[in-house]
């Protein structure tokens, strides 16, 4: 029998005020986030570059949230050691971006790190199903990485579904997460193609409301009760 999961809510800080995170980051503790996402891009493997461990060390300051560290960078194997001692609880890497992955994602788990493999839109399902056995969680990029705020690319929802088949049979106990262009009106379908973590950027760091009415509204699209 397939587990059903809680399906997990992680603010993306690449769209909060970085002039007040702290308190931004609380805010989103307060209004019932399960993790913190931390973009972290080197402006090579993507065309931006936002932060490093340090700003990874201030967060961890600032809430007692797991912090979800996605790095979007080249060779990222040169880093594990400094995020974790910077305090992620989990580090996703790219499978386009190493060249030994089966290799650094047992460096994270030997760090004592939850192992996160991550993909891109043009990226097929069947690149990672190696090293499966190996993961804690699967991102599923749903728009290209490199920036906040894009549109959500519609032909990602059944690529979800093919990424759930497979770990279902091969890392049924792993999370499955998606990132980009996640709001009000997306949200449940996404969640019906099998995710259970889902990055929420712009949906929750809008000049609209405060993030804690925004988690709220993107619950009340799953039904009460269903997400943290």
């Amino acid at each position: 029998m397939k587990t059903v999961k809680p399906v997990i809510l992680a603010p993306s800080i690449l769209t909060a005020d970085f002039g007040h995170l702290a308190e931004q980051v609380a805010a989103a503790e307060q209004g019932g986030a399960g993790w913190i996402h931390l973009d972290v891009m080197d402006g090579t493997f993507v065309p931006n570059i936002t932060f490093g461990p340090l700003l990874v060390q201030a967060v961890r300051r600032a809430t007692l949230l797991p912090l979800d560290v996605h790095l979007m960078v080249e060779q990222p194997e040169r880093y594990l050691g400094e995020f974790v001692s910077a305090g992620a609880d989990s580090l996703t890497v790219h499978a386009e971006a190493t060249r030994h992955l089966h290799r650094t994602l047992q460096q994270i788990t030997a760090l004592n790190c939850r192992a996160g493999v991550a993909i891109n839109p043009a990226t097929p399902v069947e690149a990672v199903r190696e090293v499966l056995p190996l993961v804690d969680q699967v991102l599923v990029m749903t728009v290209n990485p490199g920036f906040g705020s894009q549109r959500f690319i519609e032909t990602m929802t059944s690529k979800i579904r093919r990424m759930g088949r497979w770990m279902d049979e091969l890392c049924p106990l792993a999370d499955l997460e998606v990132d980009g262009g996640i709001h009000l009106h997306n949200i449940a379908d996404v969640v019906a193609a099998g995710a259970n973590v889902v990055v929420v950027g712009s949906a929750v760091y809008n000049p609209q409301a405060t993030p804690a009415a925004n988690l709220d509204a993107l619950r009340s699209q799953l039904g009460k009760g269903t997400v943290s």
